[in-house]
């Protein structure tokens, strides 16, 4: 029986890409339009599993999708880095210098700023996201009319690859996660978690804490506040950390409990950048 896998976006999308590649050609595709359904199909059981991106080398951290781990309880399993390659597509049989018109997600119209600007015929316009234009285009016919998307949502519509990998940073990766409800029974030590801090409200008191983690040999590759709705002046912090010592963590983990404030466990798991 195949996995049910949750993503936020349809076929032909980079999260539609990871879940292949993760889980397998045969899984069953739930698609959704936010990233708090995919949430809630996983806490509900209708999914399986998610795929969720989580942060971007060049935009950054989605600090929402942290929040959405937290409040439907979920559990990070694994990460799974994808390098993201933008193609320029559109129906087969035409030149770039027929195309007038060029439709994707802000953000990915933004990282091939510098390809755009070569080809002032392709004038940009913003989009909800990059497969749905691929679609588009193939649904309605669209001559003329240029979609940067994936690979796989070139080969999912039937679109001609005009140019290859226009995207101005080439070393642009994307940090995704493989959620689910419960906690999985690991073959590994982990040498990575996610948690998540709050922080009783004392003067110094992040810094002591951060001093607190360094000395139990944790790396944090990830910090992110967020302020305590409930509990003015108070924050959380969302944390990823790399250790060698797994017991140093568990260690430093049972005295933040004890000096620090409440605790929170997102998701211990290997390491994959």
């Amino acid at each position: 029986m195949s996995q049910k896998i949750a993503i936020q976006g349809i076929p032909g999308s980079f999260h539609h890409q990871v879940a292949l590649q993760y889980f397998g050609k045969d899984c069953e595709l739930l698609t959704f339009t936010t990233f708090e359904k995919v949430a809630q199909s996983i806490a509900s059981g209708e999914a399986d599993a998610g795929v969720m991106a989580i942060e971007n080398s060049i935009a950054g951290a989605i600090l929402p999708n942290y929040d959405l781990i937290d409040r439907y309880d979920l559990n990070i399993q694994e990460e799974y880095y994808l390098p993201i390659a933008h193609q320029l597509m559109a129906l087969k049989g035409q030149t770039i210098h027929e195309l007038n018109e060029v439709r994707s997600h802000p953000m990915a119209l933004l990282q091939c700023k510098t390809f755009l600007a070569k080809h002032p015929n392709l004038v940009p316009k913003e989009d909800v996201d990059t497969a749905s234009v691929a679609k588009r285009i193939a649904d309605e016919n669209l001559k003329g009319v240029a979609a940067i998307a994936s690979e796989i949502a070139a080969k999912t519509y039937g679109l001609e690859i005009v140019s290859r990998d226009i995207q101005t940073v080439k070393d642009n990766f994307t940090r995704f996660i493989i959620l689910e409800k419960e906690t999985s029974t690991k073959q590994y030590i982990p040498n990575k978690a996610s948690f998540k801090i709050t922080i009783q409200n004392e003067a110094g008191g992040l810094a002591k804490l951060l001093t607190h983690l360094s000395e139990y040999g944790l790396d944090l590759s990830k910090i992110q506040s967020i302020p305590v709705i409930d509990k003015p002046w108070e924050y959380a912090f969302f944390i990823d950390a790399v250790f060698e010592d797994y017991r140093m963590f568990i260690q430093a983990m049972q005295l933040v409990k004890k000096d620090f404030g409440s605790l929170k466990i997102l998701g211990e798991y290997q390491s994959r950048r």
